[in-house]
């Protein structure tokens, strides 16, 4: 299955993608309980399927089970409210908008610890991005003029489904409610100005993410994908998910041992050589630039940039 966040009017909502439509699942699980009588329809909806994606992963396996019910009567019944979205009736935002963490993970791909002349970590280096950071699909990447130096990052994620602490490896995949893509955007003259690399990673708008989340029942092996990104269809990153020193299990285990993981939480894994910083001559990004990421059996997720005169608060 394939979730989504959308705004339309105004309102943000979280939806299921069918066949280029998408499903408004708070508002189509409303409706099936009111045509079974039930006299506290909306009380339940927003308890169950809340219209926010963080509330819905709260719901955990419970909630997910009753999307498809919601799912299939949406497509099956007529209904007073709107249920059913055409694409472009609607803006498709970051599957998870505002993520309670968004945990980094670099140096993972053993071509690109290379390229950054640096040993295979015994332990994963761990940085943060918060959310105001996150943008969605079909929004650009601003390019603030704080720097000259502006990078891409293909990076696999992962959403957390439930609440986990301490989880084993064999039990890991239990906790990830689905995958998605993102472009760890980094400042790298400000990533490297302290030996900390948080405030080059953290600027406005530096995480687009999407375009859906493609839940876990679907794709149930986070190995063995291609990943690949381009700039302006010039091949600049080109992976697999095998190639991760620290898999998706590892990961979960590992933090999940560090912090409690938090349904809605985002997990970048990594990204593959081929960065601009690395490249010969060095190749950063500029205004009007294409930036696609095509992750197998996830989805494409593409930026443009946009230069603006607008200084962010660093």
């Amino acid at each position: 299955m394939k979730l989504v966040t959308f705004t339309h009017n105004g309102e943000s909502r979280i939806a299921a993608l069918e066949n280029r439509k998408l499903i408004d699942l708070h508002a189509a699980f409303k409706a099936k309980l009111t045509s079974e009588g039930k006299l506290r329809a909306a009380q339940i909806a927003e308890a169950y399927i809340p219209k926010d994606m963080n509330g819905f992963l709260q719901g955990g396996t419970e909630s997910m089970n009753l999307v498809k019910d919601a799912i299939a009567y949406a497509l099956t019944n007529k209904s007073e409210a709107k249920l059913i979205f055409e694409e472009d009736e609607v803006k498709i935002e970051a599957p998870v908008p505002s993520p309670g963490k968004i945990i980094c993970v670099g140096h993972n791909y053993r071509e690109h610890i290379l390229e950054m002349k640096r040993e295979l970590p015994p332990y994963p280096v761990i940085f943060a991005k918060f959310a105001n950071t996150v943008v969605g699909p079909q929004d650009n990447i601003p390019f603030y003029p704080i720097s000259e130096q502006l990078d891409y990052e293909a990076e696999f994620a992962f959403v957390i489904g439930k609440r986990a602490r301490n989880v084993s490896k064999a039990d890991a995949l239990e906790y990830v409610a689905g995958y998605t893509i993102a472009n760890d955007v980094t400042y790298r003259d400000i990533q490297r100005r302290t030996i900390q690399w948080l405030q080059g990673k953290t600027v406005e708008g530096s995480a687009p993410m999407g375009p859906w989340l493609i839940t876990s029942d679907e794709l149930t092996d986070p190995s063995g994908l291609d990943i690949v990104l381009t700039v302006n269809g010039e091949k600049r990153q080109q992976s697999n998910t095998a190639n991760l020193v620290f898999s998706v299990q590892y990961l979960v285990a590992f933090l999940s041992d560090l912090m409690t993981l938090e349904p809605g939480d985002v997990i970048l894994t990594g990204t593959p050589g081929g960065v601009g910083v690395a490249r010969n001559p060095q190749a950063f990004l500029k205004d009007g630039d294409i930036v696609r990421i095509e992750v197998d059996q996830v989805g494409v997720l593409e930026n443009r940039v946009k230069q603006t005169s607008e200084v962010p608060a660093l």
